[in-house]
Parts: structure tokens; C-alpha cells; sequence
């Protein structure tokens, strides 16, 4: 089940909202629980085992981390530990990277074993991570352990993050999963954010998908028509995946949650350093927390940090994917970002903005090619034709910018702060709050119902990020 379907926005939400506001506040975290089970289920039943068994594998971790504590066995804890990440990381491998690496082995030795075929259950990187977090935590002793299985499972299980994300790391709701405070206000709010979310996922993303689709799957696009292209999948990414954490904050609001932000308008930045500080900031987070710093991050000389980046942005690259692309993105930004640090940022900051808001953009807008194509011959293909390799401009570059002019531009508009700030300002400047209310009931009301009978009328509405 995604957000943008009929049944969700139809049947699912509003029952479960219906049911979670009625009932006494001890029932809504096993009411909570049910309905993600509900929600995971719908579409592949059989992974809802492989949830809970990672559910109950760390949450059984948790508690043997806290009995060895209390015995003073630091040896122990340390072995529990390597238990957890060997556990969730080995389930996370084989479901996620078994068949990358039987072709791979095809590929280099000439052989021909045969592919398991093993299907990836959808948001396993997601709560493989969340799960992860929690034991370490635990382990580290920054969090109490929790005793409750059914709040526990809710936490990893609760269907607004659970696919694609925002990462929630315990810590941030620990507070929150033992009570939770639900007022008109909240409520209001979060409704709003998860229409702003539809919209975007919906008005927004699919439509530049279709444009995205149409002209990779064309040889011998000229530059004009290819970068077209390349800036349609740029805004669709960035729509289909911030659309769905707004959506996601939204309900989380909606249910008494306050969930971190995952995107910062990162195409306003003006080097890549700080555009991975505003683009799925909850993955950067936790690499950096649970990997970089560990590793000794920029603590032990620029040798070592340079590693430590090569490191993160490798696994950062696979976490996305199955597929040497992924490794070359991955070592892609790794490049990038080491050149940053060893000296352009510093001319960056002497040169004028300009300069280092169309550099990010470039980089970012080279890197999703990269990204978006499964074969590597397939983006360097693009990326030739997006420097001019099969001509600058033909009639098919006249028709795609007559075409999906609108749609790019509106797109490139809204994907930067400015127009939020604007509205923002002009609604808040109102001395009645009772107006301030009606405008933003009227926008959200108008953009849900515009983005229904897109849902209820349109067959293309995939979600990018259910495959990581």
C-alpha cells in the first residue's frame, strides 16, 4: 500500500485515524502496531515474518544488553552487539545483495551460476537501520531499554515511516511512545503536511517521471533533449522522496509524533558538502553517527578521514542498491566530496554565490544520471549526450521544452524556499487567526482534492524509494 492510492487516502488513513482518536490512550500503541501490519501486508503478507523476526531479534538484544550491564559483563555486551549487527546486517545482505553478487561473480570469472531470485521485501533498509540504531543505543548507554514489545514493535513497525523513511531513530520518540499529546492544532497541522506531501508526490513527481521515462529510453538524444530529461528525474526524485517524508511527518503529526525533517530545499545549497547536509538528512545522520564518528571521522589525521569518506560513501552507494551504479554513485559523491574538503570548498566561499549554486546543481544533476540508469554504459551514454555527443538541439528538443515547459519551470520553483517563505509571510502578516485558518484550509483542501482525482485518474504512481 503507498500513500497515494486510492485505498490508502479513501479507506485506510481515515479508519484508522477514526479508530486511534476514539480509543482509550492505553490501546493506541497496539492499535498502531495492527494497522502497520495491516498497511506492510497488503501487498506481500510473507515479509511481514522477516519485520518481526528483526523486530523481536533487537528487541530481545536490547534486553540481554541491559541483564549483562546489571551483571557487569562489558566482554559480553560487546559480543550481543557484534550478535545484533552481524544478525541484521547478514538478513539485510542476503535479501538485499545475494544475486548482485552471484551476477557480479558471473560477470568477472565467465560462469554461469544461477540467480536465486530472492525478492527484496520493501523497506528492509529502512528498518534494518532503525532496528540497528536501537541496539547500539542501548549499547552505548544513551537510551533506557524498552520493555514493552508492543511499543516496540509499533516503533519499528508504525506504517508512516516504515517503507521509505524518514529513518526515526528511538532516542528521538522514545518520550513519545509512552504518551503522546493530540490537540486540534497538531491535528490540523499535520493534516496540511501531508497534503503538501501529496501534492508533491502526485502534481509533481509523476508528472516529471513521465518525461524522465519518455526520453532515457531514447538513443541519441541530443543535449537540449537530454538534459531535459535529466532535470525531469532531478525534480521527480527530489518530489517523489521529500513528498512522501512530508506525508510522512504529516501523519506522524496527525497520530501525536514529532518526526525529525529529512529535506532542507538541498538544491538551494551551493556546494555538495552542504547539499547532503539538507537531503535525506536522516541517512546522513545515521552514517555519521553510527559510522564515520565511530570509524575516527576527521579525528585522526586526513589520510584517515579520506577512508573513513571512501568507506561511508561505498556503503552509502549499496545501501541504495543492488547494482554497480549505485557503487559508482556512491564513489561519485566520495569524489566529490574529498576535493571539497581538501580545497574547493574554501575557493567556493571566496567566489560569488552564483558560483556554487550552479556547481552543486551540475554535480547533483550529473549524479542522478548516474543514479537513475541500472547499467553504467546506459548513464555514460546519457551523460555524452547531455555534453553535446549527438548534437545540441533538433525538433524533438523544441517539442519536449514547448511541451513540459510549465511543468519544469513550476517544478524548479517550489523545489527552493522562496515561494514557502512568501506564503508564509503574507498568511502570517493577517491579524485574524480565524482568516490565517480559512486560507490554509482552503489550500489544503483545494491541493487534496486536485491531488485525488490525479490518484483516481492516472495509472503511472510509482514510489522511487520503495526499491532502496
Amino acid at each position: 500500500m503507498v500513500f497515494s492510492s486510492a485505498v490508502f487516502l479513501l479507506v485506510f488513513l481515515p479508519l484508522v485515524l477514526l479508530m486511534y482518536y476514539v480509543v482509550p490512550e492505553r490501546v493506541r500503541n497496539p492499535l498502531l502496531l495492527a494497522a502497520s501490519l495491516i498497511f506492510y501486508g497488503w501487498g506481500e503478507p510473507v515479509y511481514i515474518l522477516i519485520m518481526l523476526f528483526s523486530t523481536v531479534f533487537d528487541y530481545s538484544n536490547g534486553l540481554m544488553l541491559e541483564w549483562l550491564d546489571r551483571k557487569g559483563k562489558p566482554k559480553a555486551r560487546k559480543w550481543v552487539l557484534v550478535l545484533s549487527l552481524v544478525g541484521n546486517l547478514g538478513m539485510l545482505g542476503f535479501f538485499k545483495y545475494t544475486d548482485f553478487v552471484i551476477s557480479s561473480v558471473n560477470a568477472l570469472s565467465g560462469q554461469a551460476f544461477d540467480l536465486l531470485g530472492i525478492a527484496l521485501p520493501i523497506g528492509i533498509s529502512f528498518y534494518t537501520f532503525q532496528t540497528l540504531s536501537y541496539t547500539i543505543d542501548v549499547y552505548r548507554r544513551e537510551i533506557e531499554v524498552q520493555h514493552n514489545i508492543l511499543s516496540f514493535g509499533m516503533y519499528i513497525c508504525m506504517f508512516p515511516q516504515l517503507i521509505a523513511g524518514p529513518i526515526v531513530k528511538y532516542r528521538d520518540i522514545e518520550k513519545q511512545l509512552r504518551g503522546r499529546t493530540l490537540d486540534t492544532d497538531r491535528i490540523c497541522r499535520g493534516i496540511f503536511r501531508f497534503t503538501l506531501g501529496l501534492g508533491k508526490k502526485v502534481l509533481l513527481a509523476n508528472n516529471c517521471g513521465v518525461i524522465w521515462d519518455e526520453i532515457s529510453a531514447q538513443r541519441g538524444n541530443t543535449a537540449v533533449t537530454a538534459l531535459i530529461g535529466a532535470c525531469a528525474y532531478m525534480l521527480q526524485i527530489y518530489f517523489d522522496f521529500s513528498g512522501y517524508s512530508d506525508m510522512a511527518i504529516g501523519i506522524g503529526k496527525m497520530l501525536g509524533f514529532d518526526f525529525l525533517e529529512n529535506f532542507d530545499y538541498p538544491y538551494e545549497s551551493s556546494s555538495v558538502t552542504e547539499f547532503w547536509r539538507r537531503w535525506h538528512i536522516s541517512l546522513g545522520s545515521w552514517f555519521r553517527e553510527y559510522l564515520y564518528i565511530p570509524l575516527g571521522g576527521n579525528r585522526k589525521g586526513l589520510p584517515r578521514q579520506m577512508f573513513n569518506l571512501l568507506v561511508v560513501w561505498s556503503l552509502t552507494g549499496l545501501w541504495h542498491g543492488a547494482g554497480w551504479n549505485f557503487v559508482a554513485w556512491g564513489l561519485y559523491f566520495f569524489v566529490l566530496l574529498a576535493v571539497e574538503k581538501l580545497f574547493l570548498l574554501d575557493k567556493l566561499k571566496k567566489a560569488p554565490a552564483a558560483v556554487g549554486h550552479i556547481y552543486a546543481l551540475l554535480a547533483v544533476l550529473f549524479s542522478w544520471v548516474i543514479f537513475a540508469c541500472d547499467d553504467i554504459g546506459d548513464a555514460g551514454r546519457y551523460i555524452l549526450s547531455m555534453l553535446g555527443a549527438n548534437g545540441f538541439a533538433d525538433a524533438s528538443s523544441v517539442y519536449y521544452l514547448r511541451e513540459h515547459f510549465f511543468i519544469l519551470v513550476i517544478g524548479a520553483i517550489l523545489s527552493v524556499s522562496f515561494v514557502r517563505r512568501f506564503v508564509a509571510a503574507k498568511v502570517n502578516s493577517l491579524s485574524d487567526e480565524r482568516v490565517r485558518f480559512g486560507i490554509r484550509t482552503a489550500i489544503g483542501a483545494g491541493l487534496y482534492l486536485i491531488s485525488l482525482l490525479a490518484v483516481i485518474g492516472s495509472s503511472y504512481n510509482p514510489f522511487l524509494y520503495f526499491r532502496f
